[in-house]
């Protein structure tokens, strides 16, 4: 309900204050207010405009503990300054658990003003009117006027305001018994009557009591805690195992918060199972499968599906799904470096025996494989010969059908010739007949021809006697000497340059020349003086 003042109830009076505005209140956030009546103090969320009734409600502020401070809100100094002002104010007024509004307003310094833009320019101030008629003249403003804004600073004048963040829970309890769990991530405003259940939780590795932590954050979701367990193995040899415990908190959260150290009762029960299987086993058996002995006692055994199901605790919800095996130390060194050499040399010997296994492996593989190639290959070879011999067999099927077919057709062949040789017989008869009487002709013809050229030969032979007989001796003889004469000079001539290379007449070296010769005696008439 909201209050809206009447003209009658303009006298009211507030403390100072006669004007009453209403409250903004934005979303997730809200406000507490009193009942004079009745003393109840109630929390009103918003969003919304709150005008209280000024005749029965007034706006109050929580004032918190520093205790509740530094476990709601740690690490806010300004949290715990700011209440402890407001509580030193409350204590002036005679007022513990609350404080009025409008007095917290008075008393605490105001809020620092929101800087000015840069650049904005203010508003000019108004001049004073000028004398003379109102519709003489006007005046326009030469800067832009701001328009009116309001900052909602509702850091603290609000309701108590618990942020719990993703994976973490909270405990609300209120001062009638009730109890609620909220789960993050989630803003949660307190009644006026509400505060959170706080949790102690042990510290250090291993943990201990020596040093808690006290918070009301609980981490539901992927939490860790470490632990160093100290444990003996059946052959009286101590080991210390670093282990890392992953915990989630399932089912019913209304039974999170029961156990107060939670961190306390998870260390101390897996401690105590822990060294009860650790106490099973020899220190060689246990040094080679610590971390296999670990998980099985702590998460149980691999089911069918390779999962595990972890160890739940019914106290609180709280259920180990996981645990991560950081170290395993042997108490005794000379023990530990027994432990390691013999491990070194089972080492040595497993990977000699692994390579010796996988050259075994390679070599039998290697001749698997090609036994399969030459299996394939004869395989391929029989068949590439069956495939010869289908091959062959239609080849001489095919051969023995051309013959049989040739055969066949030149059977046919000689039949059809021997039935034609009768035809064929007279054909050739009258075609040499033909023939015959053409050489014939050609003969006749040729011999003809020979006779005609034979009359011509003699003919001509008869007119060359007759011309050779009208020819004498004596111009013959005449017509010989000349062209022996004419051929020695033109010999003299071309052998003038030896003559005179060897000292002789020329006369004389081709004398030498032509000895024993036709043209010796032409030489010799020529030399000789004509008579």
């Amino acid at each position: 309900m909201i209050y809206f003042p009447r003209p009658e109830h303009a006298i009211i009076k507030y403390g100072e204050q006669e004007i009453h505005y209403a409250v903004a209140i934005p979303a997730g956030e809200g406000r507490y207010f009193l009942n004079r009546n009745t003393g109840k103090v109630t929390l009103k969320r918003g969003p919304c405009m709150f005008l209280p009734d000024p005749r029965q409600e007034v706006i109050v502020r929580r004032i918190l503990e520093p205790k509740q401070c530094a476990l709601w809100f740690p690490g806010n100094q300004e949290a715990l300054e700011y209440n402890v002002r407001l509580k030193n104010i409350a204590k002036a007024q005679h007022a513990d658990a609350y404080l009025p509004d409008g007095e917290a307003r008075a008393k605490l310094p105001p809020p620092v003003p929101a800087p000015a833009r840069p650049g904005a320019q203010l508003p000019p101030a108004a001049e004073p009117p000028a004398e003379g008629h109102a519709g003489d003249d006007f005046t326009r403003k030469r800067g832009f006027t701001q328009p009116r804004t309001i900052t909602l600073d509702t850091k603290y004048e609000g309701a108590v305001a618990i942020d719990i963040w993703t994976g973490y829970a909270v405990l609300v309890v209120g001062r009638a018994g009730e109890r609620r769990v909220i789960a993050g991530p989630q803003t949660y405003l307190l009644e006026y009557d509400e505060a959170l259940e706080s949790l102690e939780l042990s510290t250090g590795t291993p943990k201990s009591d020596d040093n808690k932590i006290k918070t009301a954050y609980l981490r539901v979701l992927h939490n860790k805690v470490s632990d160093v367990v100290e444990a003996e193995t059946n052959d009286l040899c101590r080991v210390r195992l670093k282990l890392s415990y992953r915990v989630n908190f399932e089912g019913d959260s209304s039974k999170w918060f029961n156990v107060e150290n939670y961190v306390k009762f998870l260390t101390d029960h897996m401690r105590s199972l822990v060294r009860h299987a650790v106490k099973q086993h020899r220190i060689e058996e246990f040094y080679a499968t610590a971390i296999r002995v670990i998980r099985d006692t702590i998460l149980g055994s691999t089911g069918s599906d390779s999962k595990r199901t972890g160890r739940s605790f019914a106290e609180n919800g709280m259920h180990i799904y996981d645990v991560e095996v950081l170290d395993v130390k042997i108490g005794d060194e000379a023990i530990e470096k027994l432990l390691i050499d013999a491990q070194h040399s089972v080492v040595k010997q497993t990977l000699e025996i692994a390579s010796q296994k996988r050259q075994l492996e390679f070599t039998q593989q290697n001749e698997a494989i090609r036994q399969q190639i030459a299996e394939a290959q004869s395989q391929t070879k029989q068949q590439e010969f069956g495939l010869l011999t289908l091959e062959a067999k239609s080849q001489l099927l095919l051969n023995l059908a051309k013959i049989e077919s040739e055969t066949e057709a030149r059977k046919r062949t000689l039949d059809a010739k021997l039935a034609d040789q009768a035809t064929l017989g007279k054909i050739d008869s009258a075609e040499l007949s033909r023939k015959k009487e053409a050489y014939d002709l050609e003969l006749e013809v040729t011999r003809r021809r020979l006779a005609l050229k034979l009359e011509e030969l003699k003919t001509e032979t008869e007119a060359v006697i007759g011309k050779a007989g009208a020819v004498s001796p004596k111009l013959i003889a005449a017509m010989q000497a000349f062209s022996d004469k004419a051929l020695a000079e033109r010999m003299a001539q071309s052998m003038a340059p030896l003559a005179i290379l060897g000292g002789r007449s020329v006369a004389d070296v081709f004398s030498q020349l032509l000895k024993g010769t036709v043209l010796e005696g032409v030489l010799k008439s020529a030399s000789e003086p004509e008579q």
